[in-house]
């Protein structure tokens, strides 16, 4: 509120100083990455002198009136605002993140196991001041506001205004019994028509629940359009629900702080191959990693990523233009760890967005430890439009775009030398390494490293055959020079050397691979250590292959 409403003190009408009245309010959206300042007058539709739209139960309450113009002026007049998203009304009002889910997709009515996760999931965006709303889809016209037997309706946004674990029982007993029923609370913001099934107002269920509980979930038995129930029934009948998170960024906070990364690009069709930024989705192969690109690290073992794509704003002021979003959507790549320029070759899809009209496209995924590149794409090629891109982590992933499509040439490239081949090392395992610890386990790690640039892979835990999968892409100015693999177990102290290879990569053959022993430091053959590498190299003479 205090960011939508700024200043509301000094906005208020003072009934002391009238003559400081200016007949004008001035509120703040989130737009595209900014909180927008937007001013308006005083005057409000009416009709026989009652308001027409959003109104308070206080007829000398004016704020929800108010702050409903000047959203309606973002968008250029009131009709604009008919039949709006509500995902995206709660970011522009809050500039969190939006995840819609299909409750029947999910299978949450069946699916008791998913459902549970789910809840715990909603109870945490509850708790940390996530905006929640769920609705019924209306499959039809006719479905539009219709009320269910059940007293529901179709079509229709409720707030979801609380999120419990209610605790079931009568005075200690139910402390010791520890029996406690998921529940969540909603508000049809008409103000009336509510649930009358279990757990509604006036049902006998709140029976099973102590007088203290009861007050202290405030249940009331008026038609105030507030209710409640269980997360069971709500599956039951609820098809879709928003989770808005409020994406906090504060390390002062007692809650998860995100690292956020804030990304403008656009999609703009040129003739250009390598200059089109347009390409198109992946169906589209040839073009595809012709659109912008972002690369990221996870720096954890594993870590939840949430990735939130946004057009600039094409909706019109009328019905007749409305729809007209572009149909977007990103796939993210693991890439090599030490990826600089451009993907010219697709790498190892781990995850990719739906493909919708909407003004934003969300994923949530758990990501291992690694660097990865996202690709924002139109649905169709050649298509034009500005975008926002925004990426959380757990701790800072230094995401920016990749602009340049191989090593830029400069003055000292004649001193120096210009690569002349371009080779992707990928480590794909190990077997039957050497034992270390106690339990005759190892803790690998593997280092690549070709003239003088390394590339080291994560730590594998208590393992003689890890599987690495990791690769380096190196910009060779000696071709002759080899590649070497040297494998290390990570100790306290200092790490212990399990074994080596030396390889070189002929760029005629495209993809090479390798199971070889590991060997000695001098790399003598008859110096075998014990375990094998397998080992793939693609080699090209041309940069911008891969």
């Amino acid at each position: 509120m205090r960011s939508v409403i700024p200043d509301w003190k000094e906005q208020e009408w003072d009934t002391e100083t009238p003559e400081s009245y200016a007949g004008i309010f001035h509120f703040r959206f989130w737009r595209f990455g900014e909180w927008v300042d937007v001013v308006i007058d005083d005057r409000l539709p009416t009709v026989d002198n009652q308001l027409v739209y959003c109104h308070s139960d206080d007829s000398n309450e004016f704020w929800s009136a108010l702050v409903e113009k000047a959203y309606a002026k973002v968008y250029g007049c009131y009709e604009a605002l008919d039949g709006g998203n509500t995902a995206d009304a709660l970011v522009d009002f809050t500039g969190g993140v939006s995840e819609p889910m299909d409750l029947l997709e999910g299978q949450m009515a069946t699916d008791e196991v998913a459902r549970n996760q789910l809840f715990e999931r909603v109870l945490k965006v509850h708790n940390r001041d996530g905006l929640i709303s769920c609705s019924i889809r209306a499959t039809t016209v006719e479905d539009m506001e219709a009320r269910l037997d059940c007293g529901l309706v179709k079509g229709h946004a409720y707030a979801v205004t609380d999120v419990k674990k209610v605790r079931l029982g009568q005075g200690l007993l139910a402390f010791f019994k520890s029996e406690k029923l998921n529940m969540i609370r909603m508000r049809n913001p008409w103000g009336e028509k509510e649930w009358s099934g279990p757990w509604s107002d006036s049902s006998e269920e709140w029976k099973k629940v102590s007088k203290s509980e009861r007050e202290k979930l405030g249940v009331t038995v008026q038609d105030d359009g507030e209710f409640w129930m269980t997360f069971d029934d709500f599956c039951q009948y609820f098809t879709d629900l928003i989770l808005c998170r409020l994406i906090n960024t504060s390390y002062l906070s007692i809650h998860k702080t995100w690292e956020e990364e804030v990304m403008r690009g656009s999609w703009v069709p040129r003739q250009d191959p390598l200059r089109n930024r347009s390409g198109g989705c992946i169906n589209h192969k040839a073009t595809f990693l012709q659109n912008p690109q972002y690369v990221f690290d996870v720096n954890k073992v594993e870590d939840e990523v949430l990735i939130a794509l946004q057009q600039k704003e094409r909706r019109a002021t009328t019905k007749e233009g409305k729809g007209d979003n572009l149909a977007i959507g990103f796939d993210i790549h693991r890439v090599e760890l030490n990826r600089k320029y451009r993907m010219h070759t697709a790498q190892q899809k781990v995850a990719g967005s739906i493909y919708i009209n909407s003004r934003c496209v969300f994923l949530r995924k758990e990501l291992k430890e690694g660097r990865y590149v996202i690709i924002p794409t139109t649905f169709d090629p050649g298509q034009q439009g500005d975008f926002l891109l925004r990426v959380f982590t757990d701790v800072p992933s230094d995401c920016k775009e990749l602009n340049l499509d191989e090593p830029p040439q400069t003055c000292w490239t004649g001193m120096c030398g210009y690569p002349q081949l371009v080779t992707q090392v990928h480590v794909l395992s190990a077997e039957g390494l050497q034992g270390q610890d106690s339990n005759g386990a190892s803790d690998p790690y593997v280092i690549i490293t070709c003239e003088g640039e390394r590339v080291r892979s994560p730590v594998h835990k208590d393992t003689r055959s890890p599987n690495f999968d990791v690769k380096g892409l190196f910009y060779r100015k000696k071709p002759k020079e080899g590649i070497h693999i040297e494998i290390y177990n990570k100790n306290v102290i200092v790490d212990t050397f399990l074994g080596q290879v030396t390889l070189s990569s002929d760029p005629n053959d495209r993809q090479e691979q390798h199971t070889l022993h590991l060997r000695d430091k001098g790399n003598r053959q008859d110096n075998d250590l014990p375990g094998t590498v397998t080992v793939r190299l693609i080699t090209c003479i041309t940069l911008i292959n891969i």
